[in-house]
């Protein structure tokens, strides 16, 4: 018996396992239908809802501009002529009274952009662009980026690998960073401007949920939206009364999760207002942060409810400052320079991969303490 069963699992001449299944072989040049729909399903499911908005509504607007440019359908690959034509035509650039035209946009400086009046009209009119003028220039290397993968994904010849598109866009940043032109970040929400939004969070179930919100979102190493709207009991331990442990499964940065399966510390003041809302909502499983309609509900926020959360606090507390949502992570990212915070220790709570990226909030913070700013003070030991 034993003989017998070691032989059924003896290795098979491959050649001969089909003649057991009974299944149709498969063509291995072409991608079965049926695999092109579990591919579909399976990229679908690796990319967040705002990825995915963000990604349709670029090609929507490509679609939408081709369309009216060229009187026709937008098909792949796109020629290089035709990305060049939407670069000059949605960014604006300094002209000469010889090169202006009538059919240009200007903008109150004197810069032009190469998108026809009556086209621009047209596509705020349908809905594609906000307003009329040439967008930032973040939209534009978005929306190129956007169109740079569908060639990608499609393995079509991609005209954004051009020399002349590359060196084009190469440039356009050139020159918007030395017209100062360059988008401004958000502002950073540290610890003085959050602690008076915290101070509005009195108004009952909704200022308990939103303390909450924002004291585990700033003090657990400035969480993204997403990541807060995607936070869940089952990821939320309780360590004693003044801490939590929330387990980060996978972040924008770290999509595989390889990284990010690290906890991230709830403690103090976060602790109790975090205690405070799960008590008050009686929030046991599934989303921790939750839509509220009279009583708690079941949906958890939107992540674009996290945005309108911080402008709200921040109104009612009297700010004048542009916070968003991600104000909270540069925030803590911010305040950790002003306290002297090691690098290290706040890169291991916002889960930044990048140190160039991280440094840039973490120097704002704590350029006014170095001592290179005062080296024209007297050394302690100098007398004067």
């Amino acid at each position: 018996m034993a003989k017998s069963l070691k032989r059924t699992h003896r290795a098979t001449d491959p050649g001969a396992l089909s003649l057991y299944t009974g299944v149709a072989a498969l063509n291995p040049e072409v991608l079965h239908e049926q695999a092109e729909e579990a591919v579909r399903a399976l990229l679908d499911e690796g990319q967040s809802a705002n990825t995915a908005r963000a990604y349709a509504g670029a090609l929507r607007y490509w679609a939408a501009w081709f369309q009216l440019r060229y009187r026709a359908a937008l098909t792949l690959p796109v020629p290089v002529p035709v990305v060049m034509q939407f670069i000059v035509d949605h960014v604006l650039r300094r002209h000469g009274e010889v090169r202006k035209r009538t059919t240009q946009g200007a903008d109150s400086a004197g810069l032009v952009h190469d998108l026809p009046a009556a086209i621009d009209a047209a596509l705020v009119q349908a809905g594609f662009k906000g307003h009329l003028g040439a967008p930032k220039l973040a939209t534009v290397t978005h929306r190129l980026s956007v169109l740079s993968k569908a060639h990608a994904l499609r393995e079509q010849p991609n005209p954004f690998r051009d020399i002349a598109v590359q060196e084009l866009l190469r440039r356009v940043r050139r020159a918007h960073a030395q017209r100062g032109a360059l988008s401004a970040p958000k502002p950073a929400l540290t610890r003085d401007p959050l602690q008076a939004m915290l101070a509005t969070c009195i108004d009952g179930l909704i200022g308990t949920r939103d303390r909450a919100l924002l004291l585990f979102a700033w003090a657990s190493g400035g969480r993204r939206r997403s990541e807060v709207t995607r936070a869940v009991m089952e990821q939320l331990i309780a360590v004693d009364a003044q801490t939590y442990l929330y387990r980060l499964t996978h972040s924008k940065s770290d999509q595989s999760g390889a990284n990010s399966n690290i906890d991230k510390p709830v403690a103090g003041i976060a602790a109790e207002a975090l205690t405070a809302w799960l008590v008050a909502s009686g929030v046991k499983d599934g989303a921790i942060f939750r839509r509220i309609r009279g009583a708690v509900a079941a949906e958890p926020l939107e992540p674009q409810a996290v945005r309108a959360i911080v402008k709200r606090r921040a109104n009612l507390a009297g700010l004048s400052a542009d916070f968003s949502a991600h104000s909270l992570r540069s925030g803590f990212m911010t305040e950790a320079g002003r306290q002297n915070i090691p690098l290290a220790e706040a890169m291991a709570l916002t889960g930044h991969r990048s140190v160039q990226t991280a440094l840039r909030y973490f120097q704002t913070g704590a350029v006014q303490h170095t001592r290179a700013a005062t080296l024209l003070e007297a050394a302690p030991d100098e007398k004067p």
